[in-house]
Parts: C-alpha cells; structure tokens; sequence
C-alpha cells in the first residue's frame, strides 16, 4: 500500500513538473496571449466594433485595433495560433507577462537594458524616433533643436523615455507629473496644461490628425536633438525571462517582415485610427 502511495505521488509530481516546464516554455493551449494599453494610438487602441479587421478585447464588448494588433494578427497567423487580446494598464503589462497570465506583450515597449534585466525581448518589430509636440500657435512652435525648448513647461507618459531621459535635457524645463497613458499626455498638451510633450514619431502624427492645433518639432536632422541611444528607440515584443520557444518563433516570424514592411503597416494604423476619420 505505502508502495503503491509512494508510486502515485511520483507520478504526480513529474507531471506537475512537465507541466510547469510546458508552461514556462509555451503559451496556453493554442492561443497566443497579447496584452496591450488599447488606448495608445496609432500603437493600439480600442473601438466598438470590428472594423478594419479589429480583434474582441477579451472581457470587454470593445475591438482592438492599430499598428499592435495588426502585428499581433501577422503573428498569431505565422505561429497557427488563435489570438487573444488582453487590455492591461501600461504599468501591469510587463507584471502580467512575468507571471505567465500574458503570452507576450505588443505594445510599443522600447528594448531598454532595464526591461532587459526581467523580460525577454524580440528582435525589433518597429523604430521610433524621437519627436516633441507643441501648439502651432505657441511660443515653441518654430523650434529647430532642443535648446529652443528652454523654459517648456512639459510633461509626457509615466515610465517612458519620453519622460525619464528626454525631458530632463530640455533647458530650464518645468517638468511636471508623468502621466499614465499617451492620451492624458495629449489632453494635458491640448488643454494648455502643458506647452510641449516629448513621444515618437508614429504617437505624434497619430497625435496631429486628431488635434489639428499640434505640430510635430521633429530635431532628427539637426545636430539639437534629443540624445538617446539606439536601444531606446527599438520597440520589441516582451516575452517571460526563459520562454525560449516562443521567443524563437516570433523572431522567426518578424525576420519576414522588412523595416520597410514596419512603415507601411505603420501608416495604415494611423490612417484607420478613430479620431483621424
């Protein structure tokens, strides 16, 4: 009897272990797992119906779509797998992939060494350079560098580097309290709270078309422009520390797409985005 105890606890337990191993190297099942904001145009965001291809939001009557979704559609297509996308907070994304209740987050993450040191990254599935966005009709409108923004009063997204390494190098900057998503960001802008904002590029001209008042300060020809370093600028698809399986299948994925890919696919979110039609 203690024998035969003895064999079914075994049992038990290589099966906990292989399907702790499984977890850990796999997703759930055959669905692919996508957090993302779904308030981060032209990145993500949400609408109310399937339109353009949108995809349910998982618990929510609302459809996700942007440059995200339709990366994560390409994915989940190339992997075999359903697609499930998961709205999450910008600050519980990368919680929810380190515990395994995500698969991967899509979501304009920056491949900064920080992330590094608990997520897994992709190889690069878009490039974003920095930009400001400001009033035309205010005093930063004619800006050509970054030392023309002295004195700005601005601010930009909560744990970005927008706001952690660009802000702080605008002269004399009154920097106020980050913000907890792109669209507080551009309210704060729009409302004259703030005179300037610091995003990228595809934020800022998803940011135009809605708010016809902003301009885009783009510094990247001159030599006053916003120092960041190459990793910064990288957007990646975070995936839990060790989950090599699917880290090689979605590098595997991405490699055929081009750069050139990136921008097209790009471009079209921000044409589809709600507030652009």
């Amino acid at each position: 009897m203690k024998k035969t105890i003895t064999t079914i606890i075994m049992i038990a337990l290589v099966a906990m272990t292989a399907f702790a191993g499984g977890q850990q190297e796999g997703t759930k099942g055959n669905t692919l797992r996508v957090g993302m904001e779904c308030a981060y145009a032209p990145y993500n965001w949400a609408q109310s119906d399937s339109s353009n291809g949108a995809v349910p939001i998982k618990g929510s009557s609302d459809y996700a779509y942007g440059y995200d979704v339709m990366m994560a559609k390409y994915i989940a297509e190339e992997l075999g797998m359903d697609l499930e996308i998961v709205k999450l907070d910008w600050d519980s994304l990368p919680v929810a992939v380190q515990s395994g209740s995500i698969d991967c987050g899509i979501c304009g993450q920056s491949i900064t060494s920080e992330r590094l040191q608990t997520l897994d990254f992709s190889t690069p599935y878009y490039y974003a350079s920095i930009v400001a966005l400001t009033s035309k009709s205010g005093p930063f409108a004619n800006a050509q560098g970054v030392s023309d923004l002295a004195g700005a009063v601005c601010t930009s997204q909560l744990n970005t580097i927008w706001y952690d390494i660009c802000l702080p190098q605008i002269p004399g900057a009154k920097i106020l309290t980050a913000l907890e998503s792109a669209p507080a960001m551009l309210v704060s802008l729009n409302s004259g709270v703030s005179n300037l904002v610091v995003t990228d590029q595809p934020t800022a001209l998803a940011a135009c078309m809605a708010y016809p008042s902003m301009t885009m300060l783009d510094f990247s020809k001159s030599n006053d422009d916003f120092k960041v370093s190459e990793e910064e600028i990288n957007i990646g698809i975070s995936i839990r520390k060790g989950n090599s399986a699917l880290l090689e299948k979605i590098n595997a994925a991405l490699a055929k797409l081009t750069p050139e890919d990136f921008v097209s696919m790009m471009n079209e979110a921000i044409a589809a985005q709600p507030l652009a039609n």
